[in-house]
């Protein structure tokens, strides 16, 4: 057997990961404040931050004291593979106390019931019927770490660039310039250019400088997926930083004075929110899960599958040539072992 790669363990990595989920937590209460906004006629801030602050009685599944929630993140429309769920975090959220668990599933997991990895089951389950997608998923992934799946969010990342114009842009201090002279064109990703053997068509130049800058939803987009500077900047780690400034930036507008009292932007902010996110959540659930993530900002654990758990094995055709992971002992009782021991 050959070992396996050791993914990044790094506090950016387990930063990047808490900060979606925060996002996903304020996009969430946007969600439910805009419902209460457009059928109720709620229209002034007192009643807002109430309906925050004393959401009404709902049972919100659980299991011994934490609520369970898979993230699925999606590239979305104009996209290669807009179905494919790159991003795949459980997040354990507890009930009575204030902290949230967060285990990113690497999106590799060879699943052997579909012939596939786990980050097509998405798409293999919508084939049928688009609302079985999800509930593929969480019960896949309920295999793999051993614990039930009470809720699924599906973020499709297309409506990112929708989110920060929304919030009016946000700021980001730039750390090193850099130049990417091949940053690829949506819809060019076909063109023959011409015959140009390089495909030069296809791609455009876009630089950065070092400082202080405020972005746009277009600019922010590139900033974050741009892979193809030169020097460290190129590199995945570099980008998963850039991704935690942008997020960062979206956690600051979002939660703002000047967004959480403006009906109207978190009405504007509740429409993008609409389009690009599904969730199996009603309303109030959405709403108390929303206000213990907040709370748990200073508490919380993230946490990537160590060394040992997986193996990386030769790509031959038991998984159609692919580079795929398994677990090491054929089943997943030591993982479930593993992720018990730190919700424990």
């Amino acid at each position: 057997m050959v070992k396996i790669k050791k993914e990044p363990n790094n506090s950016n990595t387990h930063r990047l990961n808490f900060l979606l989920v925060v996002i996903i937590g304020i996009v969430l209460g946007v969600f439910f404040l805009g419902k209460l906004l457009e059928s109720n006629g709620i229209n002034n801030p007192p009643q807002l931050v109430s309906s925050f602050l004393f959401p009404r009685k709902t049972n919100v599944k659980s299991h011994e004291g934490r609520v369970n929630v898979l993230i699925l993140g999606k590239a979305g429309s104009g996209y290669p593979a807009p179905d494919l769920t790159d991003t795949i975090i459980v997040a354990s959220i507890s009930k009575d106390k204030e902290f949230v668990k967060l285990f990113s599933i690497p999106r590799d997991i060879w699943i052997s019931s579909i012939r596939a990895k786990i980050n097509s089951a998405y798409y293999w389950g919508r084939q049928n019927d688009e609302e079985n997608g999800a509930k593929l998923v969480k019960s896949l992934v309920s295999g793999i770490v051993g614990q039930p799946i009470h809720y699924v969010v599906v973020v499709d990342f297309s409506g990112f660039k929708e989110l920060v114009d929304v919030l009016g842009g946000v700021d980001v201090d730039i750390e090193n310039s850099f130049v990417d002279e091949k940053y690829p064109i949506a819809g060019k990703e076909n063109d023959e250019c011409g015959g140009d053997r390089k495909f030069l068509c296809r791609f455009e130049t876009i630089s950065f400088q070092k400082g202080k800058s405020h972005m746009d939803g277009e600019t922010a987009l590139k900033f974050v997926r741009s892979r193809n500077a030169e020097g460290d900047e190129g590199t995945d780690l570099a980008r998963e930083a850039r991704q935690q400034k942008i997020i960062s930036g979206i956690e600051k507008k979002a939660l703002s004075v000047t967004t959480l009292f403006n009906p109207v932007k978190l009405l504007n902010l509740w429409r993008v929110v609409r389009e690009y996110i599904k969730t199996d959540m009603d309303g109030p659930a959405v709403m108390v899960l929303t206000r213990n993530i907040l709370s748990a900002r200073k508490n919380a654990n993230s946490f990537v599958f160590p060394e040992g758990l997986l193996i990386n094995p030769p790509e031959d055709q038991r998984y159609d040539f692919q580079y795929v992971f398994v677990p090491k002992g054929g089943n997943w009782d030591d993982t479930h072992a593993w992720v018990n021991s730190l919700l424990q």
